[in-house]
């Protein structure tokens, strides 16, 4: 074995490296009342007997009042494959919501946001996936602006669209089952406030 092969043969695999130096994204797990009591990975949260943990919905529309809809990647935990709001996602520990709705958005679809708001404030669900994962979420509830394209992460979104929002209404309304169990409960509610 010459010497190159001997410093390879003993090298760590690429795979290793990247998750040894892949530092941990954190959910902030809740009480009952909502409070921080601590925080988990985000890779392992998601499983039957799921804590429940802060989250948010963001949805989005553009200057023609279309919103934009995403499909979640094949590769996503919970869920996949499935049409859903704008964006969700996970605040750091002592993130302001507001700053991780802007940094998720930015992350998973590439655009930035204007007027954005919390229009359901005290939104939370629980919801359990035909295999058994279980979504437990305090997840107030974002409505925004953009007035640019989507250039999604594949990892995160697999296809997205512009749709009439009375019509993303009547799918969520008459077929729930045709988006996430978070969207089907959400859009009701936000069709009372827009």
């Amino acid at each position: 074995m010459s010497h190159t092969d001997e410093r390879l043969a003993h090298a760590p695999s690429p795979a290793v490296n990247a998750t040894a130096a892949r530092a941990p994204e954190l959910v902030v797990l809740l009480d009952d009342d909502y409070r921080p009591v601590g925080t988990a990975d985000k890779l392992g949260v998601h499983h039957e007997d799921t804590p429940l943990h802060l989250a948010f919905s963001c949805y989005v529309f553009d200057d023609a009042g279309r919103l934009l809809v995403t499909r979640r990647s094949l590769a996503k935990r919970t869920w996949p494959g499935v049409w859903t709001n704008s964006c969700c996602g996970h605040p750091a520990p002592d993130e302001d919501p507001t700053d991780a709705v802007h940094r998720r958005v930015r992350q998973e679809l590439g655009i930035e946001l204007t007027d954005l708001g919390v229009v359901l404030p005290d939104f939370a669900y629980r919801a359990v996936a035909a295999d058994g994962t279980v979504e437990n979420e305090f997840c107030p509830v974002h409505v925004a602006r953009t007035d640019q394209q989507p250039q999604p992460d594949p990892d995160e979104v697999m296809e997205w669209h512009w749709v009439e929002w009375d019509r993303f209404v009547t799918l969520a309304t008459v077929a729930p089952w045709a988006v996430s169990p978070w969207a089907a409960m959400q859009v009701p509610l936000l069709a009372e406030k827009l």
